[in-house]
């Protein structure tokens, strides 16, 4: 495990799945951690097993579609720690799957304004923090989805191929001044939203090389990696973690 001893994290999305995993993996890599979500009460549940791990943590409710709320979100940061080193533009949703044209363009604005307009509001106001003390690092959530097509989820596709853009040019904005920004491409992760998706969990696995689902405590320690100093010299990269669904 790689150590994040008195670093000050933020985790948005933080309540269930791999938000839930990635926050729980700050604290017990010695983080103090602040982690966001829009239910309150799975928010406090997160909160008590944090700090059973010994972890001090801070839950902020918050919609980071709203930009009132992500600036309450990092003031509340600030406030309580008086820093921000690391942080995981985890929030995110789903679409229902089905061909393009049978999408809703409620469905997709829904998307967009979380899974996008989201990430960049909370990169925006994180990377300001970050500019003023030099030095900070931002892990964001794609999916394969930003590398590679999913049928019937063109809305998703689109989504998390613009947080890949937005990561990769926001990395080469940043690089010298201390702040370095990546994303982890997960692919098929047994977690609330793959339940909700759907599907049949037998092919799903077939269609995985290595015969099963990922675990989002996987993803997490990938997280925590790219946060720590053993990856100084890394971003602007994808780190796909998917089972090997991408080689072929």
């Amino acid at each position: 495990m790689q150590t994040l001893e008195s670093k000050v994290v933020l985790v948005t999305g933080g309540t269930s799945g791999i938000g839930k995993a990635t926050a729980l993996a700050f604290g017990q890599a010695g983080a103090k951690v602040v982690f966001s979500g829009r239910r309150e009460s799975e928010g406090e549940e997160t909160a008590n097993l944090i700090r059973q791990s010994g972890a001090d943590c801070l839950f902020v409710r918050s919609d980071v579609s709203s930009e009132a709320e992500v600036k309450v979100l990092i003031q509340q940061t600030l406030e309580k720690y008086d820093r921000l080193d690391c942080a995981f533009n985890n929030a995110g949703i789903e679409p229902p799957l089905k061909p393009l044209h049978e999408q809703l363009i409620e469905d997709f604005d829904k998307l967009m304004s979380i899974n996008v307009r989201g990430l960049f509001l909370c990169m925006k106001y994180e990377i300001q923090q970050m500019l003023t003390q030099g030095s900070g690092v931002i892990v964001n959530n794609s999916s394969i989805g930003g590398l590679i097509a999913i049928p019937g989820a063109s809305p998703y596709n689109a989504s998390k191929h613009a947080v890949m853009g937005l990561t990769r040019a926001a990395a080469l904005d940043y690089a010298k001044q201390g702040i370095r920004i990546n994303a982890v491409n997960p692919g098929v992760i047994d977690t609330p939203m793959q339940d909700r998706l759907g599907g049949n969990s037998e092919t799903m696995v077939a269609e995985v090389p290595m015969g099963r689902f990922g675990q989002a405590e996987e993803i997490a320690q990938t997280v925590v990696f790219l946060c720590s100093d053993a990856a100084s010299y890394i971003t602007g990269q994808p780190i796909i973690i998917d089972g090997g669904v991408t080689v072929h």
